[in-house]
């Protein structure tokens, strides 16, 4: 059975950096996506830290904070049909040259550190993220 949901998207610095976040925002309404939400925003470390907490543990957490951190980034609120496994399969794999053709990450992603886009990996985490950053 499939439902409406939502999932949270982020354009990382390193797309942002190039000019691509129309096109990949296009990308999205090209795929069935609607962005309910958006907003371009430069996150403190801190609070890099604070949104990939569930990694802390992880030996690449401070580079990956450091990173979402390093420029502006653009978050946005996507609405379909099976929103967050449709966006893991727009992304593909998190290193671009394991991604399949025609996914975000093989067209823009640079290294398995500067893929491009982030999206949420399940319906709970989700809601988490969108609330991160879009809670009032």
């Amino acid at each position: 059975m499939s439902s409406l949901e939502q999932t949270l998207s982020i354009i990382k610095p390193d797309a942002v950096d190039r000019n691509l976040s129309e096109e990949i925002k296009n990308e999205f309404k090209n795929n069935g996506f609607t962005i309910k939400q958006e907003k371009k925003v430069h996150l403190e470390k801190s609070d890099a830290e604070k949104f990939y907490l569930v990694h802390q543990s992880k030996p690449f957490y401070n580079d990956l904070c450091d990173y979402l951190s390093s420029g502006p980034i653009v978050v946005m609120v996507l609405e379909k049909e099976n929103a967050v496994i449709a966006n893991r399969e727009l992304m593909g794999a998190t290193n671009p040259s394991d991604a399949k053709e025609g996914t975000l990450r093989k067209k823009y992603g640079i290294s398995i550190d500067k893929n491009s886009v982030h999206g949420s990996d399940s319906v709970i985490n989700a809601q988490i993220e969108i609330d991160f950053f879009f809670k009032s």
